[in-house]
């Protein structure tokens, strides 16, 4: 089954442990015990482990236990949500939606049944792959097993337009294939050959189930890997995927039909439901290619790669059979996984999957009050609104650029909590009786409403990330900040604060995306949704001076929990550059909503932001993040944006010269 990759929200990093020396006591009679000296924490000296404190204390390292923090437990926090919401739709549903949820959840977690049930659930998949006798049946087949999402030999997906942003297209790409990386079927070194001979096993386990005799099952795996190996060869390699402009391609739905006669591409576009006047086809090679392959390439060999498709992709929603044969190699073998995930997880994950939006909009409904709604709203466009007025007064910005700014700040669409635009939950009951029956049920209908967004006007039809999987992020294509329902809960956005923690938190945390609207990112894409650089050579130096700064002084800071190791600021340094901006412009925000604030308010301010990162890690997962991970530890999250802010120093009564408010020229600030 498919979908498309989830916005990920924020990483975290970790903390240092503060340790007890031993006391030292002399044996000589009236002697005193020394005990080493322990200074607590103070808001001036460290204030991460001095706002934390309580937290860090309730949450001690744990052995074996790589990491743990606050944003860790909000994540935990959604998904146990979640289950609770899925097994109140199970037991007593409120309205259609919930009744096709709970039959959803309560078929996944019936084993017994699901045993009972076998392959059945393919059955008819698989009877009309084997009806097929000629050349011109297999595309008919292939459009089929797309529509209830199953890609076969290629991907179609619908995705926004790069030349007219408020549009979707549908993009024909790369996939449908067995293996992740096309590069597996052409190597020849060691490790490929293991992976490929584990891979072989597999296709014949799952032939095997799809009801190949065992004498043909080797050679009938064999035909697949070498139908898989030259669509491979069609394929471009991953490196050459990453770059969007690359994969985009304009082509006419016109021409379709006549250039791919044997493919059937227009036939395929009118299963899907798609009739837009074009799609984005950057390969036309794999197509020419995979046109030929329909004729020249016998319908058994064909037949047998498609009854591999719907095995390989269904397996992990059958019987016992299916899952281990599954498990064991893509879980194993590609994914280094030990054991299998708990059934409930492995539920949860496959109603994500094929029904997330369903699940999201109940999710919303439930833990989302009107009011934090409401609020959320209102501190995002305080919050735009002082960055568009700190625009005006950057002195690295000319005037050509601060228009440009101006116009696409003002431009941002805020969308908190659930995409604007509901779906259509027209679906087939699924019943209690087949989980393999009603994921398909359900995956069918999510490729449908997918399908629905290709066309003009319909850019705003979905996010990236689902309402229930805590998200905070700017859609750099669509000048828009995307707040799911999820995030809107502590440490982010914890109403039991005083309103001054929501803007340190929450408001900062939108501060930070927003300045990707016009920073480094930002500035390809213009007001207007156009993609061209609007930023001088100068305006660009001047910012990278900015974010050299804030490197050098991360680089002075010790890695916690980590001896003779130090944070590399030139790793981390962009997501240190956005979280001081966040903090500015929360904290600007903040005062013009509440002018003059006392100290008091102020406190409340940093706290809030302090409380976002408190974290444990283990000294493995330090080496691993201090090396490679372009977040910084949670310690330096807090205290060095905050010590950059003359106000935190007066808020606190911190002098000049202590670890928090070093002196006003080794300060850096992004606006004056």
């Amino acid at each position: 089954m498919t979908a498309r990759p989830l916005a990920a929200a924020l990483s975290v990093a970790m903390l240092a442990v503060l340790s007890m020396p031993a006391a030292d006591a002399a044996p000589k009679k009236k002697a005193v015990a020394k005990t080493a000296k322990v200074t607590a924490p103070t808001a001036c000296n460290d204030f991460y482990a001095f706002a934390n404190s309580g937290w860090l204390t309730a949450n001690p390292p744990t052995p074996g236990v790589g990491t743990v923090s606050a944003l860790d437990q909000l994540r935990q926090r959604a998904h146990q949500q979640q289950i609770d919401l899925l097994n109140g739709a199970m037991s007593a549903p409120q309205g259609a939606v919930q009744k096709l949820l709970g039959d959803f959840w309560a078929s996944g977690l019936d084993e017994a049944a699901v045993e009972r049930d076998g392959a059945n659930p393919i059955a008819p998949l698989l009877a009309r792959i084997n009806a097929i006798k000629r050349a011109k049946d297999i595309p008919p087949a292939i459009a089929a097993l797309h529509q209830v999402g199953i890609p076969v030999a290629f991907n179609f997906s619908a995705d926004v337009d790069l030349a007219d942003t408020n549009r979707h297209v549908g993009y024909f790409t790369e996939g449908g294939i067995g293996l992740p990386d096309p590069a597996f079927y052409s190597r020849t070194d060691a490790e490929t050959r293991e992976v490929m001979d584990r891979y072989r096993a597999y296709v014949q386990k799952i032939l095997a189930l799809t009801g190949t005799p065992q004498a043909q099952v080797a050679t009938e795996a064999q035909q697949v890997i070498d139908l898989e190996t030259r669509i491979a060869q069609a394929d471009r390699p991953l490196a050459a995927l990453r770059d969007p402009r690359a994969n985009y391609a304009a082509v006419p739905t016109s021409g379709l039909a006549k250039q791919y006669k044997r493919l059937q591409l227009g036939d395929f576009l009118k299963a899907q439901g798609v009739t837009d006047d074009q799609v984005s086809m950057p390969n036309p090679t794999l197509f020419a290619t995979l046109d030929n392959y329909v004729a020249a390439i016998s319908p058994e060999q064909w037949k047998t790669f498609l009854r591999w498709r719907v095995g390989d992709a269904m397996a992990p929603y059958l019987s016992k059979s299916w899952r281990d044969a599954n498990f064991d190699f893509r879980g194993r073998v590609l994914g280094g996984q030990v054991t299998p995930a708990p059934r409930q997880e492995s539920v949860l994950d496959a109603i994500n999957l094929a029904a997330g939006p369903m699940l999201g909009r109940e999710y919303v409904a439930r833990y989302l009050p009107a009011a934090s709604r409401t609020q959320a709203m209102q501190i995002a466009t305080q919050v735009r609104d002082a960055l568009s007025a700190m625009v005006d007064r950057d002195p690295r910005l000319g005037d050509a650029a601060k228009t440009e700014a101006k116009a696409k700040l003002a431009a941002v669409s805020i969308e908190v909590g659930a995409p604007r635009r509901d779906l259509d939950y027209t679906v087939q009951p699924m019943g209690r009786g087949s989980f393999g029956s009603n994921m398909l049920i359900a995956s069918t209908w999510r490729h449908r409403e997918e399908m629905r967004r290709i066309g003009r006007g319909n850019a705003d039809r979905r996010w990236d990330v689902l309402p229930q999987q805590p998200a905070l992020t700017y859609d750099v294509p669509q000048n828009r900040l995307i707040v799911t329902a999820a995030m809107l809960q502590a440490p982010v956005f914890d109403t039991t604060q005083p309103s001054a923690a929501l803007y340190g938190a929450y408001g900062a945390l939108v501060g930070h995306e927003l300045v990707h609207a016009i920073d480094t990112r930002g500035r390809l894409i213009d007001s207007h949704g156009a993609a061209r650089d609007w930023w001088t050579p100068a305006e660009s130096t001047a910012w990278s001076s900015v974010l050299g700064r804030v490197a050098s002084q991360a680089n002075a800071m010790p890695y916690p929990q980590l001896t003779g190791v130090r944070v590399n600021g030139m790793l981390v340094g962009d997501v240190l550059l956005a979280d001081q901006a966040g903090v500015e412009i929360a904290q600007a925000a903040l005062l013009a909503a509440q002018p003059g604030a006392p100290k008091e308010v102020m406190q409340a301010f940093y706290t809030g932001w302090a409380h976002l990162w408190p974290e444990q890690l283990s000294v493995d997962e330090a080496t691993a993040r201090a090396a490679s991970s372009a977040y910084p530890p949670g310690r330096w999250r807090t205290d060095l944006p905050l010590m950059n802010q003359p106000a935190f120093g007066t808020a606190f009564a911190c002098k000049a010269g202590t670890p928090m408010q070093p002196k006003p020229d080794v300060q850096v600030r992004l606006w004056p």
